[in-house]
Parts: C-alpha cells; sequence; structure tokens
C-alpha cells in the first residue's frame, strides 16, 4: 500500500503538541501490543474490502470519526442506537440518511472481538479506520495514539448543535473548532478532508442558487460551468439525496485539489468556499493557498490535527468502558 508515512522526529513532534493543548494527552502508541497484538493488521484488512468493494466508504469512514470526535470527544457515542433512555446520534440532523460505516465498523469489531475479547474500544477502532482510509486513498499514514475507552451515552442535542453545517459561515467554523480545542490552522487542515468523498444535493443546494461568491470573494470569478453542471443535477427542488464529488477533479483520491478547487471557485459547499472570504481572516486563506501550492505540507498539518482531534475529551481508565457490541453499552441486553 502507498503512503506517504510520516518521520518519527515528525510524530514525537506532533503527540508533544497534542500533550500540550487541551490536557496531558493519556492516550498510547501500541496500546494493544501485548494484549491484542493483530489489531491494527485485523482493521486494516477489513477497511480494504470495505472500500475495494465500495470506493466511498473510505470518505464515510473519515467523515464518522469526525462526526464522533466533535459530539461529547472521540468516544463512539455516535454509534450507539437507540435504547432506554439514549437517543442515537444518528437520528440528529447531520448525520440522519448521511452518515454512513457503521455496518463496516461492527464487522471490525466482530472478528476484534472473536480475537481480543472485551479489549478494543470502538473509539479506537474508529480512529484507526479512518487512517487507513486516508493511506488507502492515497493519503498520509501515520501512528495512531490508542487507550480510549467507550462512552456510556450518546447525545442527539450535541450532535445537532456542534457538528459544522455544509452552509455554516466562517465565524461559525471557527466557534464550533474552537468548541473541541481546535484552532483556525487545524479547521483548515481538517477542512482538506473534502478532498474525498461525496455531498448530497439537500447539503449544497443554497450555494448554488442563493450564495454570491463573487460578492464575498472578488478576487477570482464564480466556475459558472461548475455552476451549471450543479444545476443540472440538482434543481431547486426535488432530487436532494442526489450526490455530488467534493473534489470535482480527483474525488477518489486524498490529495491537495480540493484546496486549489475553492481557489477557482469551486467549492460544493458553502463552508469549503468560506474558506476564501477576502473579507474576513488572511490567515486561514494563507494556509489554503499554502496546501494548494504544497501537497505535503498539507499532509503534515492534516497528519498533525488529525492526532490532535483524535485526542479530544477522550475516556480512559476506569471512565465510559469496553463495548462488546458497538451500538450498545454492555449493561442493555438485547
Amino acid at each position: 500500500m502507498k503512503s506517504v508515512q510520516i518521520s518519527f522526529f515528525v510524530l514525537v513532534l506532533t503527540i508533544f503538541r497534542v500533550r500540550n493543548s487541551r490536557c496531558d494527552s493519556p492516550l498510547v502508541l501500541d496500546y494493544y501490543k501485548e494484549t491484542c497484538p493483530h489489531l491494527e493488521e485485523m482493521v486494516q484488512r477489513i477497511v480494504e474490502i470495505a472500500v475495494l468493494e465500495d470506493p466511498r466508504m473510505a470518505a464515510s469512514l473519515l467523515r464518522l470519526h469526525f462526526h464522533d470526535c466533535f459530539v461529547m470527544g472521540c468516544d463512539a457515542s455516535v454509534l450507539l442506537d437507540d435504547f432506554e433512555n439514549v437517543i442515537s446520534e444518528k437520528e440528529a440532523g447531520p448525520n440522519l440518511n448521511s452518515l454512513r460505516g457503521f455496518e463496516v465498523i461492527d464487522e471490525i469489531k466482530y472478528v476484534v472481538e472473536e480475537s481480543c475479547p472485551a479489549t478494543v474500544s470502538c473509539a479506537d477502532i474508529i480512529t484507526i479506520a479512518a487512517r487507513d482510509s486516508v493511506v488507502l486513498r492515497g493519503g498520509p499514514g501515520w501512528d495512531v495514539l490508542l487507550g480510549r475507552r467507550d462512552s456510556l451515552t450518546a447525545s442527539f442535542n450535541g450532535a445537532n448543535q456542534f457538528i459544522p453545517a455544509p452552509n455554516s459561515t466562517l465565524d461559525s467554523l471557527i466557534a464550533d473548532f474552537q468548541q473541541q480545542g481546535l484552532d483556525t490552522g487545524d479547521l483548515v487542515a481538517l477542512s482538506g478532508s473534502h478532498t474525498l468523498g461525496k455531498a448530497r444535493c439537500l447539503s449544497f443546494r443554497q450555494r448554488i442558487y442563493d450564495y454570491n461568491s463573487e460578492e464575498k470573494y472578488g478576487y477570482h470569478e464564480r466556475d459558472e460551468e461548475y455552476l451549471s453542471a450543479l444545476r443540472s443535477l440538482c434543481p431547486r427542488s426535488g432530487r436532494d439525496n442526489t450526490l455530488a464529488p467534493l473534489d470535482l477533479k480527483t474525488p477518489a483520491r486524498f490529495d491537495n485539489h480540493y484546496f486549489i478547487n475553492i481557489i477557482e471557485g469551486r467549492g460544493l459547499l458553502i463552508s469549503d468556499n468560506e474558506l476564501v472570504d477576502q473579507g474576513l481572516q488572511w490567515e486561514i486563506r494563507k494556509h489554503v493557498f499554502a496546501y494548494a501550492s504544497n501537497q505535503e505540507y498539507f499532509f503534515y498539518s492534516f497528519v498533525n490535527s488529525m492526532i490532535k482531534m483524535g485526542n479530544v475529551n477522550v475516556l480512559t481508565g476506569n471512565k465510559g468502558e469496553i463495548r462488546k457490541n458497538c451500538r450498545f453499552v454492555n449493561s442493555y441486553t438485547i
């Protein structure tokens, strides 16, 4: 498998930054070295098969990790189904009929439980699967810090409140990321994940009919041919679930073309185009132009921010539990 593996020095520097962000990192490398030594090979194999069968699954598993970490932290709360007093995050607006990959995580968990029962958390499985998805699509690889435990509940309201919307303004995006202890550099780097995957017409209709990028940006013209193609695909009403690629140029490859696209006026979502809003922060646009011109720098920054995000409000020690079934807490009998 071809990937860009960050150096040991870069990894050490990244871990140092994570440990000195919101709190001391409780996560470590090789957490399962003794208790489940073949964990990463098992996860990798199943993710490879899933992406081979459905190439879009790489983006879906990466997005699953984002949506988990932005609600209560990286604790696998997003995987919980409705039960007793738990209202599943899957029913929240940003996730309903949109978030995918649950069956892949179920399959990984089943295989892992057969080999290492009651040992590996669903939260760690999501994190490893997200990394493997990036690598499979040509992106950078990195060593995943592990040791997360799973939540005992979910937050339906949190999913509606904290997950950035596709029509978010830049100020809203900054606030959403700050809520998770992530800065504007993390915002731009992690937005680069939109180099993979597709979005529903429902998510980009406002951008192609009601959003005037010419007034906001000025230094480039809108790509009218691109807008015309999107309008043919997505009329003013109907076809809500029709899909369009987030990255028009290389939709199945993890690279830096996302940033080139938004500079040229071909960002699919309003939130994408907000990153090059001339009226707001030059610091953010500086990152966009740097990543557009230097893919290796984008990869380095993306890895740094992914490790940082993966440390958000994690449960460790005696907090939470190691779920036997990722969809239900252990005390719930199906």
